[in-house]
Order: structure tokens, then sequence, then C-alpha cells
């Protein structure tokens, strides 16, 4: 019964110990991916397929800036055949990067394309399957009976990639999950799981198994719980196909690489993902760099120090939980989590010093001021905040310091756990101590847990230091110690550009999961960033490491769902059915709407993923036509084929008459 258990929860070949998860190795063109090969890096061209020599110029592009594969749009079967010239002009110039076909709605496009290129793609909610977002009880008959239909439509695709040596991916989308699949499970990661496996038997049957998978999502919660699921079905069924990771509709700038590198992130830490794509609302060549520097982050993490191992996860891996905790004078139990500013480094001398967390001061009315991005603690070491501490914000100081304070009013000791356990002055209301995996025995956990003024800050050195302090969130569990937990990562020597990417996937991967209470972010210092003409900064000379710091926190916490600041945007990465210009589009409405905070706008291309991507989204900007917009509100049509030029203007109405518009 406990060998049941445990295969109900695998995903991964281990929770302590960094290893890849092995996988079946499939051929593209002369790339091999999955089994013990490098993970692979690709993108896709942003330009109208038609249009040969654009795409074969983008196409280089993106092969110098690292794409091993380039994936193009086949929308119609006339862009289908136009791959073969594509492809005989990328050889003509020295070019052998393997070619993939993006499919949708059209088989005889995705059938014309195997015959030409390395790869295709499709996406079983759209492929034969339908999606009007209608709920139909099907009984196990018609449901087999449907099943019967893709069957048909199906294999012909599968015989002809086997002829050809084609390869395929499977690619399931959340935001396009058949109406019969959304009838059975649901707008869930198993309906997504399901999805895909319904196609997968099929290419079984007929012993094709030239074949990838993903399971893409614009919330990264969602798409990791569907990869987890996946991997736990196909051993069910003794598959072990190669995984394509991505983020969908992640946006673009610093929120997009966040959101990316989160879900990806998350995933790679568990050894999982044979290929990724990094999908920004940016040129397709901007994306490689980006998967490049997270990939390149797991090379030699099999060194990484030990972690005790663990037979059996105590959570749910498929489903997100929150850890239980009780309430610390607002840390833990039902509130947000805390962000930590750490001011240890930096001595604060007036107000205004203040400005970089949030808190701005005004003098003629001895007023604080608060952004949505203030910070909740801020950490002064042995330092001493010189004037009193605005409201909203509490101190933290080193245990020596605060012991000698006269007036410890919103000021709290954080002790290391020695101290914490000789210490004979600690606060009464709030104590914090920091502690590693090494601190978590049984006797330390048995007098922290009694200890309702605790809130531990959880610290690791690991090269694996995700994997490690979810290792103790696991001790915390099963030893059933419900203190708040606030997790703290210290970087070095790091570039802006890395320091993005590595704490989004240092917290985010554990906050998805349920796991901690608050974020603290230290780094000595910031770099200025990667090389290459391909690597964007977005982090301006002028900031202080204070600010990039605090933004880039509630950055995080704003990609795992956990602490909503600001408006968020579900963009397309853009592609060749793009029917407007995606990128000032995206830009023009951020601009208006940036400042209403906890909406949720959807910018799509087209329709094919739109309406169900949407579903996440308070709003949808949606291309319908050749500068044409369909608006929706949540899944539902609200205006057809507005003209693009006024469309904005219509959206900004909309939520206008909806009343959740404020002003500036």
């Amino acid at each position: 019964m406990e060998e049941i258990v445990k295969n109900l929860k695998h995903y991964c070949n281990s929770l302590t110990k960094y290893s890849r998860y092995n996988t079946r190795e499939v051929f593209i063109g002369d790339i091999p991916l999955g089994g013990s090969n490098p993970i692979r890096i690709q993108s896709m061209t942003t330009t109208d397929t038609m249009n040969t020599i654009a795409t074969v110029e983008q196409t280089i592009r993106m092969v110098k800036a690292g794409c091993e594969y380039v994936r193009i749009t086949a929308p119609s079967i006339n862009e289908a055949k136009n791959l073969e010239e594509i492809k005989k002009e990328l050889r003509l110039r020295g070019y052998n990067v393997p070619l993939i076909a993006d499919i949708h709605f059209t088989p005889n496009a995705a059938e014309m394309a195997a015959r030409i290129v390395e790869k295709v793609r499709i996406n079983p909610g759209n492929y034969v399957d339908k999606k009007k977002f209608d709920l139909i009880e099907y009984t196990d008959v018609e449901y087999q009976e449907e099943i019967d239909r893709i069957r048909e439509r199906f294999t012909p695709l599968v015989k002809i990639c086997k002829e050809y040596g084609t390869a395929m991916r499977i690619g399931t989308n959340h935001g396009s999950l058949s109406d019969r699949i959304m009838s059975r499970y649901g707008d869930t990661p198993l309906g997504m799981v399901e999805s895909a496996l319904e196609f997968l038997r099929i290419c079984k049957d007929e012993n094709f198994h030239n074949i990838v998978l993903s399971m893409k999502a614009s919330n990264p919660q969602v798409m990791v719980q569907a990869y987890r699921l996946l991997i736990n079905k196909m051993e069910a069924e003794e598959m072990n196909y190669p995984l394509h990771l991505g983020v969908t509709e992640a946006g673009g700038g610093e929120d997009g690489r966040i959101k990316s590198s989160l879900g990806i992130g998350a995933l790679l830490e568990d050894g999982i993902g044979d290929t990724i794509r990094v999908s920004l609302t940016e040129d397709p060549e901007f994306e490689a760099p980006v998967a490049i520097a997270i990939a390149d982050r797991y090379k030699g993490r099999d060194d990484h120090k030990p972690i005790k191992e663990i037979d059996e996860s105590p959570i749910d891996p498929f489903t997100y939980n929150k850890r239980k905790t009780f309430n610390v004078l607002s840390i833990g139990h039902g509130n947000v989590p805390r962000v930590v500013a750490d001011y240890s480094s930096r001595k604060i001398s007036v107000q205004k010093d203040l400005i970089d967390i949030g808190y701005t001061y005004d003098e003629q009315s001895d007023k604080w001021n608060l952004s949505d991005t203030a910070a909740d603690l801020i950490y002064l070491g042995k330092n001493i905040l010189p004037f009193d501490c605005p409201n909203g914000l509490s101190v933290i100081y080193d245990f020596e310091i605060w012991k000698q304070l006269n007036n410890t009013n919103k000021s709290y000791p954080i002790f290391t756990a020695q101290q914490f356990l000789n210490a004979a002055k600690k606060s009464s209301e709030l104590n914090f101590v920091s502690m590693t995996i090494d601190d978590s025995s049984k006797s330390f956990l048995d007098r922290v847990k009694i200890d309702k003024t605790v809130v531990i800050c959880l610290e690791t050195n690991n090269l694996a230091g995700m994997a490690e302090q979810r290792r103790v969130f696991f001790d915390l569990i099963l030893n059933d110690v419900q203190n708040p937990i606030i997790i703290k990562r210290e970087y070095s020597n790091i570039t802006s550009e890395n320091l993005q990417l590595y704490s989004a996937t240092d917290f985010g991967a554990l906050m998805i999961d349920g796991f901690g209470d608050g974020v603290w972010l230290s780094v000595d210092d910031i770099k200025s960033g990667n090389s290459g003409i391909y690597v964007k900064s977005f982090i301006k000379k002028s900031e202080t490491k204070e600010k990039i710091i605090n933004r880039l926190l509630f950055n995080i916490l704003q990609a795992a769902r956990q602490r909503i600041s600001k408006t968020e945007y579900i963009a397309c990465p853009s592609c060749g059915r793009t029917l407007f210009d995606l990128q000032e589009t995206t830009e023009m409405i951020r601009k208006r709407t940036e400042h209403l905070k906890g909406l949720k706008i959807a910018i799509m291309g087209c329709i094919v993923n739109g309406p169900g991507e949407m579903a996440d989204a308070d709003y949808g900007y949606v291309g319908a036509g050749v500068d044409k917009i369909t608006l929706y509100r949540e899944k539902n049509i609200v205006k057809r084929n507005i003209p693009a030029n006024n469309a904005v203007d219509e959206l900004i109405k909309l939520i206008k008459d909806d009343g959740k518009w404020v002003d500036p």
C-alpha cells in the first residue's frame, strides 16, 4: 500500500538530489533531444510565413542568439507549402537549423508540413477537436465516439511523420482545452494531461514514438502541476517522452522573465525538462539568451552539498495547498507574504532614504505615504533607525543591538538558532530566528513550535538551495511546526539579469507549492549585466540596490499569484498569426492601465489561445482580423471587429462601464 501511495505522488528522480529525469531520445533533424542530451533552446518566428526572406532573416538572427530549433507558424496549407522555400533559402545561406511547423486548426497544413520540416507541433485542443465553450454531458459511449473521430482524422498525420522521419510535439495549452475535455475534467492540470494522452495513445497504437510533449499555461502554478502530473501519468502507462517547457503568454520585460523563470526553473530544479522556450512579448531573438541563462544554471548542479533524503513528499505535488501556519503580528496564517528590505549594508540618515522601498515622507504635513509595493519589514542589522518608524513598517535588529535599545516599539530581534535557545530576553510579540537545515533537529523544532512569537527566517548556502529549503519545509510539516517562515536567499557576484531569473525560481518554486510567509533577498553587489547584443536589462543605472530588490520581490510574488500589487498582463509572444503590432499595443495598454491594481488584462494576437487564456483574466483584447479587435469580458465576447485604431479606447470604456476604473 505504501508503494502505491508513493507512486501516486512520484514525478521526478529525487526531491533532494539533483538528477535529470530520464526521457526517450528523439531526433529533430540532426539535433537529438531528451536522453542524456543537454537542454535544448528554441523560439518562434513572428514574421508572416509567406514572406520568405523576412522569415529566413529572422530565423538567422534567432540562431545567432542561441536557438537550436526554430518554430514557424503554418495556419493554412499555403504557409505550410512555403516552409519548403524558407528551408531551401536557409540551406543556401548555410543554416541547417531544424524547423518546426506550428499547427492548430488545420490537419491538411500539418500533413503538408510534415513532409517538409523536421518537426510539427499540434495542439490537441484545436486539432480536430472543438472549442466553443459549450458544456456538454457526454456518456461514455459518446465520449468514445469523439475519440474515434479524432483517431480517424489524426492517424494520417502520424503515418506521414513515420514515413518522413518527422518528429511531433503534442503541445497542450491551458487556454485551448476542448469542450469535450472541459466537460469531463474541467479547466485543470488533469484536463491538460488527458488532452495530450488521448493523442499520445493513438501514436502508441501506430508504433510512432518520435514525440515531444508540452503542458503550457500562463499561470506558472498550473503549468508546473500539469508537467508533474503528466510524468506521473506517463509512468503509469510506461511512457517517457521528452518534455518541452514554457510558460505561455508570459508577457515582456522583467515581468515576462520572472514568470518564465519561475515556471521553467521550478521544473528544472527537479531535473525535469529537455528543451525550453521563453515566450516574451518581444522580438524572438531576445528570448534565447534568457532561456540559455535559465538552463545554464543547472550545469554542474549534480555536485551540490548532499541533502538528507525523503521517501515521500508530505504534500500533494499536483494540487496547491498553503502550508498551515499561525499568525504572528500579521505574518503567516491568512496574510499575504511579507517583504523584507535589507538595509544592513546601507546606513539610513533621513526619511527620504526609505523612498526606494515604497515610503515617501512629506515634511510639511509630517506624514508618510505608502506605495502598493511598500516593504513590510526592514532589516537594519547593527544600524539604528534615526527617526520614528513609519506606519506599516517594522524594524528587525540583530539581537545584540535590539536588547540594548531604549525603545523597542515596532522593533524586533533576530536570533541565531543558538542565541534563541540561550537568550534570557526576548520580545513578547515577535521574535525572528535564523535557521538552516543543520538547525532542524527535532529538539530545536520542538522548542520553536510551542513559542507563538517565533517567525523562522530560513536560509541556505547549498547550490541546490531550493531543494534544501523545501526539505526543511517537509520536516516542519512532518513535525507539525506551524510557525510562519520567511524564505531568505543571498546572492553574491551576480548580474542584474541572472538575479531576476535565479531569485524568481528560488522563491517562486517554493511559493507555488504553498511554502513561505515572506521573502527576504540579500545581495552584496549587482553587476552591470550579461553580455550579448540580444540581452536586455530592465534596471536603470540610477536605481539603488534596495529599489531593485524591492521591485523584484513584489514582481515574484505577483507571478506566483501570492500577492497582487499591480495590474497583470497576460500577453502572447506574437507569431506569424498575429493580426496587429503586439509589442506596441501591449505597451499602449500598459501605459493607460498600469495603475489598476489587481486587474488582469489579456492581450492576444489571434484567436488560437485567446478566450481560454482569458478565463483567468478580467478583460481580453484579441486580434480578430487585420487591424480588427474583439473585446472580451472574461470568456465572453462584448464587442466584435473594432477598428484597431480606437480599440484601446473601447477597452478603457468597457472597464469604466463595469465600475472597475480609477483615475491614475
